[in-house]
């Protein structure tokens, strides 16, 4: 088995969007229109009700996370949320959701959803570790051609914060 380098997390910078995109690119929206481009990504990095956080190693970007805050409606969306194949199962992806579940949980959120393809089992399977459960089969929902399934989880007071 090959080694892996440590990992560090912080906030994304502007001048990694393209790598970001990249990736998601690669392991979210292959196969489907591309939306997710640097375009996007840096105007997601700006927005103060989104967070883009960024997983590195030996400074390079190996996987990063999209969550976007409805403080008002006390609930947050899981947008984009992907990691490099060498750094799977590695504990970079919960890394990356804990980073953003603190902030919902300091401000208020109470509900996470998110939404995967039908078809990724391995994605489900992660996402039901962290305590997510799925509520709907959406089918056509990307591109009109293919079927996602909606996830969403409790956090906060009365909640299994922290399981997984």
């Amino acid at each position: 088995m090959a080694t892996v380098e440590k990992f560090d997390l912080g906030p994304a910078r502007l001048s990694e969007a393209a790598r970001i995109a990249e990736m998601s690119r690669r392991w979210i929206e292959h196969g489907l229109t591309w939306r997710y481009k640097p375009d996007s990504i840096a105007g997601q990095i700006r927005d103060s009700e989104t967070d883009v956080v960024v997983a590195r190693a030996a400074g390079s970007v190996v996987g990063f996370a999209v969550m976007e805050f409805h403080f008002d409606a006390r609930r947050a969306h899981l947008v984009l949320l992907a990691v490099e194949p060498p750094y799977r199962r590695r504990g970079v992806g919960v890394a990356l959701f804990r980073w953003l579940e603190k902030l919902a949980c300091l401000g208020g959120i109470a509900r996470i959803r998110l939404e995967l393809r039908a078809d990724n089992e391995e994605a489900r399977a992660f996402y039901e570790r962290l305590g997510f459960r799925a509520t709907e089969l959406r089918r056509g929902y990307y591109d009109g051609r293919q079927d996602a399934i909606n996830m969403v989880r409790r956090i906060g007071r009365g909640s299994h914060m922290g399981a997984a």
